[in-house]
């Protein structure tokens, strides 16, 4: 059947119709993406083309006590150019110049610059690096280079500015100076002082630039100039004396080398304050070669061995129940509790001694008689001894990763306790501590029973102005009585002065120390594996002491030597020696106008040099540095200056004649 005129029209208006209801919706929604959801594809569209991006603020600088630098963020520029925003006129004005610049900046060829800007600029690279991880200063030259003196719009200039942690001092102290680092998840490590102050006075408050995303997933600067500036973070002002530091390092460095050893720590504490001066972790890596690993001295929590005997023989001294002069027979060396063995290392014993001679001795058996006998019916009073004076108490310090103190204790259902417990923990065997909390102790004897909390920051400050400063904390005002520590402080006087003692071979007619050797067998229970730890506490000068130190020495070689008195107490003996020479610690001067024939002699070597020489280099071994550098730079040199001391090695010989401005190296021993 033909279509009649009819159909055929209503199919033409309801066609038409459903244009137009098509055409009404095409409008709507029209009007409804302009309009109505016009903000939101908008935003949709600037965030997939711009982005604000951080910008890290630089992380506050950590000083030395004295103000030395020890670390520090340093800015770093990348150089880009946009190749497209620079007009025709302005690029060939300028490109030639541009590539000699560069040219000269990296040492290369202009030709080959031109030839690579050339083609970065046909396929329209509006992201071409330039330079990588310039100092500010180059940032400078380069913002002045033909082109780019031109800025962001004119010139393409691209500048990324980022920071960079720096450490001036290097390796020294590097554990305990310490940073905080994120992942790409977002997790935080944080480690040593940086790591524990980073939050709340070192990160600072992060600023915000725009970027606009220009292909290939690279994203420019919109603007040459921030939205938010960033807002840099409070510096923090240490306890660490460099020249300690330095002191200790090295001696700790070269007694590992020559022992072989797989790491060790040294930490050297202000008496008084509880400031800590100094403080090295030097482990082994494959190669044998020795840097800072881990804060040995923070975290690794041990069995200090026969340093434990000082606290031992302090409770039962509290208690009064021996005295110094409390005679013990030590059985020929050898003590059995339930088959296991206490032995010296005396063979055959000392036979029947004071308490004192035995700790002067180290004499494992008269220290563990005398506490069996004083304890063995009542091991909780002992252990109460040891709470009394905190030593199951951790330092609370700031810096995370505190090792935990271990004290067995009967009264606790945690498999530590056993029938040989108490023996054990007489002689450092069974109770373990840090280094730090073992010094801690130490440095409470040394400092007349007062007990303070280690102390790693004195101030935090922005630029010159203080935001917070840290005061001495007392932990205990009294671990136990005058009497009590005043026989501790002469037994541990006597361990170095008295012929038997065992820290004799440390003794100086120049300087007095006294202290406490220990050497403390590690993986016992596998004989086969079985290795020493050497360690040597104590504090110097011995009559009112100025400092207290710790040296922990771990798995010495055997075929060299393994023993406290051998191993960490040369390191000890060569801190106390070299601060003494270096920081003399004499508060009064009892005659000021008293005078003196060294002084007198050096005054007089020094005038005659400085009188006889001046363009022939002088002899200056065996001055001090002060005079041999004054004496150089009056001769117009320029002066480089090694180690401490006085002058051992000098780098232009004596009696050559010598060029003003000329450099010279003084080595000092």
């Amino acid at each position: 059947m033909r279509p009649t005129e009819k159909s055929i029209m209503n199919k033409l208006y309801f066609t038409s119709g459903v244009m137009f209801v098509f055409a009404l919706l095409v409008v709507y929604k029209l009007v409804a993406i302009q309009f109505v959801q016009g903000d939101r594809y908008k935003g949709l569209a600037l965030d997939r083309t711009t982005k604000d991006v951080k910008i890290p603020a630089n992380r506050g600088n950590v000083y030395s006590l004295g103000g030395s630098l020890l670390a520090t963020s340093v800015p770093k520029y990348d150089i880009r150019i946009d190749l497209v925003a620079p007009s025709n006129k302005n690029y060939e004005a300028h490109v030639e110049p541009l590539c000699d610049s560069l040219a000269s900046f990296h040492n290369t060829s202009s030709e080959e610059f031109k030839r690579q800007l050339r083609l970065a600029r046909e396929n329209k690279n509006r992201y071409f690096l330039l330079a990588r991880n310039l100092e500010y200063s180059e940032y400078l030259q380069f913002r002045n280079f033909p082109l780019l003196a031109l800025g962001a719009f004119k010139g393409g200039l691209i500048v990324e500015q980022s920071t960079k942690r720096d450490y001036p001092m290097g390796p020294i102290a590097q554990r305990l100076i310490g940073y905080e680092r994120f992942d790409d998840q977002g997790n935080v490590t944080r480690v040593g002082i940086d790591g524990a102050f980073g939050a709340k006075y070192l990160r600072g408050e992060d600023g915000q630039r725009r970027k606009q995303k220009i292909g290939k997933g690279q994203w420019k600067p919109i603007e040459d100039y921030n939205q938010v500036e960033p807002q840099d973070g409070y510096d923090v002002y240490t306890t660490i004396d460099v020249n300690i530091q330095d002191i200790a390092h090295h001696a700790l460095l070269e007694q590992l080398e020559k022992y072989k050893a797989d790491h060790g720590t040294v930490v050297v504490m202000e008496t008084k304050t509880g400031e800590i001066r100094a403080i090295s972790n030097l482990g082994r890596n494959k190669k044998g070669l020795y840097y800072e690993r881990l804060n040995y001295a923070v975290g690794e929590s041990h069995e200090p061995g026969s340093t434990f005997k000082l606290m031992a023989l302090a409770v039962a001294l509290e208690d009064k129940v021996i005295d110094t002069t409390t005679v013990v027979d030590t059985k020929k060396g050898i003590l059995s509790f339930y088959g296991k063995k206490v032995k010296d290392s005396k063979k055959g014993g000392y036979g029947s001694i004071s308490i004192a001679k035995a700790f002067e001795v180290s004499s494992n058996t008269g220290i563990v008689k005398a506490i069996h006998e004083a304890y063995k019916n009542n091991p909780e009073k002992f252990v109460d001894g040891l709470y009394r004076m905190n030593l199951q108490d951790s330092l609370g310090l700031p810096l995370v990763g505190e090792g935990k103190s271990i004290i067995p204790d009967p009264r606790i259902k945690n498999g530590r306790w056993s029938g040989i417990a108490l023996q054990w923990m007489a002689y450092g065997y069974g109770v373990s501590f840090t280094p730090l909390q073992t010094l801690t102790f130490y440095n409470a004897i040394a400092n007349d029973g007062v007990m303070v909390r280690p102390k790693f920051i004195s101030e935090i400050k922005e630029i010159d102005t203080p935001i917070e400063t840290f005061d001495t904390q007392v932990i205990n005002p009294q671990i136990c009585s005058k009497e009590t520590v005043l026989k501790l402080q002469k037994l541990l006087k006597n361990v170095v002065e008295k012929e038997h003692g065992t820290g004799h071979g440390l003794y100086s007619d120049e300087f007095s120390m006294a202290g406490k050797t220990g050497t403390c067998q590690k993986d016992y229970v596998n004989k086969e594996q079985l290795n020493y730890i050497s360690s040597f506490s104590g504090y110097f000068p011995a009559d009112d002491p100025k400092y207290s130190c710790i040296v922990v020495i771990h798995e010495p070689d055997k075929s060299v030597g393994y023993y406290g008195a051998d191993v960490s107490g040369p390191v000890f003996k060569k801190i106390a020696q070299k601060i003494y020479t270096d920081s003399p610690v004499i508060d009064e001067v009892n005659d000021i106008n008293q005078k003196s024939g060294t002084v007198e002699r050096d005054y007089d070597q020094y005038y005659a040099i400085a009188q006889k020489y001046i363009t022939i280099m002088p002899n200056l071994k065996g001055m001090s540095a002060m005079d041999a550098i004054a004496i150089l730079e009056n001769m117009g040199l320029v002066v480089q200056v090694k180690g401490s001391g006085t002058v051992s090695k000098q780098s232009i010989k004596s009696g050559q004649k010598i060029k003003p401005n000329s450099t010279i190296t003084l080595v000092l021993s």
